[in-house]
């Protein structure tokens, strides 16, 4: 199938996929959140691609249509996302990536996460007196700009598991980067409300913003020729094209001369960097193993040690309508993060209890401190098998919500389960050669220590940073049964972990896990997603003891059901993503 320039008409049909596209979808469960665009379960037979934003979606889908594989349509569906949905991830980057290979019935994962340079002092984010800079001011500018990783990934996985020709992939999104796409209703709200930050830099401001300064607004077409021009470079000659060369070393430019804020980022750092394939976290939960991505992502050891804490109590007898439910859940989240801030960090750099912390039996032990209606008043790490003791301090960074997730099924079976990131919308707001650079150094502790003891995620030359990146593959009897992840800084633990428990305990369709309102606790005070029927659970949570919230919860979660007769597809309805397959 050739790609064709989308229209208007064809973007607003394609946000309307999800809704339309099976009509045999089951019905939303009643605790579905309000004012939200419902969205149907998608079902298909041979393959399926949910992503965050329609065009993204389709991009993929074509890939598959054209007979191209998982990892075929896992490069096009997030080059297309960099050119479409600039705001949360794209080549300037990282990602990680779970997949399974089906001709092999094996799970790995692919860690291309961005790394500290080797110029980077841990002082980077400390001002003279050696006291943290305020977040905004160590964001925006070179200071904050990692290595990026996506391309390597991308590269490296094709010629290792690739089936379509490498520039066959790039074609669609370098003919729609040179044509226009129209901005969507979330990139132009993302550009207007982020304004004075991203119009600090000439290439992002005439790329943003119309030459009166103004927002460019939802429905303007945009054109990215700097882009397509990047895209063809790396379609004709591979990483190298943008680890060697013109692209590297205006990247290292722009880094180091940021008006403001220069970052130290150089050649060397391009010339070394590494995609580190790894060995996938995985934990027993119900009649399956959930699988995902180990460290420096944290997603995968957090969401475990929620699940497992909370198979001690009886969720499927109380439901979700029982505030019980939640005040167990919240509680189990608690404590999984206390041991996060403790404990997780890029294990190349600091040593990790890495099993210890979803040991069976050290679960059990952390869930005898939740007590069913009284919410806890507070959580500290707890003290995991470990094989040596390391005295360490709790972490003290900052990680905000910008991030996109999809999913693939291919006909042959391989599904890819990836997040991608610039870190904060817009990174660090420096562009060049037509693509967002990330902010990602800024999820390191900007402190070093605490009470003379090193905090593990600690800035160090060369270190990836922490994430809470959690791209998901659960298997059932050894074989892929969902694929599942979705952005929102370390919110995404909670929001993935909530799914899978809706799903599993509860007995709700993907859909229906997904539409769920979200309740969740990070670091003490409990968060619940305003506007939705969640809100009727505040006066009971209170009188358990919780400090709570009422905001903005926008999950992006994104999720795909493997079963012998079809796979079923489901998009969050907080944003514009979309199911599609056939």
């Amino acid at each position: 199938m050739q790609w064709k320039h989308p229209s208007l008409a064809t973007f607003l049909l394609f946000t309307s996929i999800a809704a339309h596209a099976n009509q045999a979808a089951d019905s939303v469960a009643p605790e579905q959140s309000s004012g939200l665009e419902k969205k149907q379960l998608v079902k298909a037979k041979d393959w399926m691609v949910t992503a965050a934003n329609p065009l993204a979606t389709q991009a993929g889908a074509d890939i598959l249509k054209q007979g191209g594989n998982a990892i075929d349509a896992m490069i096009t569906t997030q080059l297309m996302l960099g050119l479409v949905e600039p705001q949360s991830s794209g080549i300037g980057g990282g990602a990680f990536l779970v997949y399974w290979d089906a001709k092999n019935n094996k799970l790995t994962t692919y860690d291309g996460r961005e790394t500290a340079p080797l110029a980077a002092t841990p002082q980077l984010f400390q001002d003279e007196n050696g006291q943290p800079m305020q977040f905004y001011d160590a964001v925006v500018g070179g200071r904050s700009v990692g290595t990026p990783g996506v391309v390597k990934l991308m590269w490296e996985t094709h010629q290792k598991y690739g089936k379509l020709e490498w520039k066959q992939l790039f074609k669609p999104v370098i003919t729609l980067a040179l044509e226009g796409f129209v901005i969507s209703p979330r990139l132009a709200t993302l550009i207007a409300k982020d304004g004075e930050r991203l119009s600090r830099f000439p290439e992002t401001r005439a790329y943003f913003f119309n030459p009166d300064g103004s927002p460019k607004k939802q429905g303007t077409v945009l054109k990215n020729p700097a882009y397509a021009a990047t895209l063809t470079a790396i379609a004709e000659h591979g990483a190298d094209a943008f680890y060697k060369g013109k692209i590297a070393a205006d990247i290292v430019n722009t880094v180091r001369s940021a008006q403001g804020n220069p970052g130290v980022l150089a050649q060397e750092d391009f010339d070394i960097y590494k995609v580190k394939q790894r060995q996938p976290i995985c934990s027993a939960y119900q009649n399956y193993d959930i699988c995902g991505m180990g460290p420096p992502a944290s997603g995968a050891l957090t969401v475990n040690q929620i699940l497992t804490i909370t198979e001690s109590f009886n969720l499927k007898a109380w439901g979700p309508n029982s505030a019980k439910s939640w005040q167990v859940i919240a509680d189990a989240s608690l404590l999984a993060f206390a041991d996060r801030g403790m404990y997780m960090a890029d294990e190349d750099f600091v040593p990790m209890p890495t099993q210890g912390l979803i040991n069976a039996d050290y679960l059990k032990q952390r869930a005898k401190l939740i007590t069913p209606g009284k919410a806890l008043a507070n959580a500290s790490a707890g003290s995991p098998p470990w094989d040596y003791a390391r005295q360490q301090n709790p972490d003290e960074s900052i990680e905000l919500p910008s991030t996109s997730h999809f999913n693939i099924v291919d006909k042959q079976g391989n599904v890819v389960s990836m997040t991608a990131s610039v870190e904060n919308a817009f990174g660090s707001r420096l562009m060049t050669n037509g693509f967002i650079l990330n902010n990602e150094l800024t999820d390191f502790s900007f402190n070093t220590h605490s009470s003379g003891n090193p905090i593990a995620n600690r800035l160090e030359p060369g270190k990836r940073p922490r994430s809470s990146m959690a791209p998901t593959i659960i298997l059932k009897d050894d074989k892929p049964y969902m694929a599942i992840g979705s952005p929102g800084g370390s919110r995404i633990i909670g929001y993935v972990a909530q799914a899978i428990i809706a799903h599993t305990q509860w007995g709700m369709d993907i859909q229906q896990a997904i539409d769920l309102p979200h309740i969740m606790n990070r670091f003490g005070p409990l968060d619940i997603e305003q506007g939705t029927s969640a809100e009727q659970f505040k006066p009971e949570l209170e009188k358990m003891g919780f400090e709570v919230n009422v905001g903005d919860l926008n999950s992006g979660l994104h999720a795909i059901l493997i079963n012998d007769q079809q796979l079923e597809g489901a998009a969050d309805p907080r944003r514009e993503g979309v199911a599609i397959g056939q």
